[in-house]
């Protein structure tokens, strides 16, 4: 810059502003004198506040908004952390009762052995490793359920057993046939109920049988309910387990008012007290 241009620049921000106050009393108006310069370096440092005042307000807000997040973070965390352990509480609590009320193993146990805080990762890994569990769990109790409905429980009527599963010398003819079911001394007309959920196979007069129902309960099993005086169901009709099917008699070969229960799988005979012991 030449220096005659310098000389020039000195000169204008060398040169004073007059300023004239005049008061609103009975003073005299005054003059102030103020160097240009220093109106320039008055305007610098003004400048330069605002911009120090708005740039720590951004970063206090920047720094406010951060703080909010970290909050909003922390309380999902801990939202989190209550809801894995409801999981873990509740898939502890389902095994118990599902190993209790079962003989079979229901499903391997599951628990982690890591110990205080978890991180967002470790956090979801955990919670899906609970809900993969639970929803075995659920796959396991609707398999159960439907288990629990086929397996016949218990025997169709309350009485005594006047004989039992297995060989015996037969009432009528006197010789030894293989029983293949159990037999229930009951006052007549007594309500005959279902063992099991299930289809009515077959309702109807069968031979020595008398009034017979035969009902399909799924998995390979059945049952048939013999003797009756009446039978009150159809077949291709659904029925639960406690349903009125038939009432007691002694339709058939039989000498005196009784049900003869019998339990079948895959076609097989079995002990209908075995079942009945597992009912209890």
């Amino acid at each position: 810059m030449p220096k005659k241009s310098l000389r020039q620049i000195f000169k204008k921000i060398s040169q004073s502003v007059t300023i004239m106050i005049i008061p609103h009393t009975s003073k005299s108006p005054f003059n102030i004198k103020i160097p240009v310069f220093v109106i320039i370096l008055f305007m610098v440092c003004f400048c330069s506040c605002l911009t120090y005042i708005f740039t720590g307000m951004k970063e206090k807000i920047e720094y406010r908004r951060m703080q909010e997040k970290l909050e909003a973070y922390s309380r999902e965390f801990k939202d989190l952390e209550s809801t894995l352990g409801k999981l873990k509480e509740n898939e502890r609590e389902l095994k118990r009762l599902l190993a209790y009320n079962s003989k079979e193993e229901v499903i391997k146990n599951y628990s982690s052995d890591k110990e205080g805080e978890l991180d967002f990762i470790e956090l979801k890994k955990e919670i899906a490793k609970t809900v993969d569990s639970v929803e075995s769990i659920k796959r396991y109790m609707a398999n159960q359920k439907d288990v629990y409905k086929a397996t016949p429980k218990g025997l169709p009527v309350s009485g005594n057993i006047s004989s039992r599963f297995g060989q015996r010398i037969h009432p009528i003819d006197d010789r030894e046939h293989f029983h293949n079911g159990v037999d229930v001394t009951i006052k007549a007309g007594t309500p005959v109920k279902a063992t099991a959920d299930g289809f009515v196979s077959f309702s109807g007069y069968y031979g020595g049988y008398g009034n017979v129902v035969v009902i399909e309960h799924g998995l390979g099993f059945s049952t048939l309910y013999a003797h009756n005086s009446r039978n009150v169901v159809t077949v291709g009709q659904h029925v639960k387990r406690g349903d009125i099917i038939a009432y007691a008699g002694s339709t058939g070969n039989a000498q005196a008012s009784h049900v003869h229960y019998s339990v079948f799988k895959n076609g097989k005979p079995l002990d209908p007290l075995k079942t009945f012991r597992a009912g209890k």
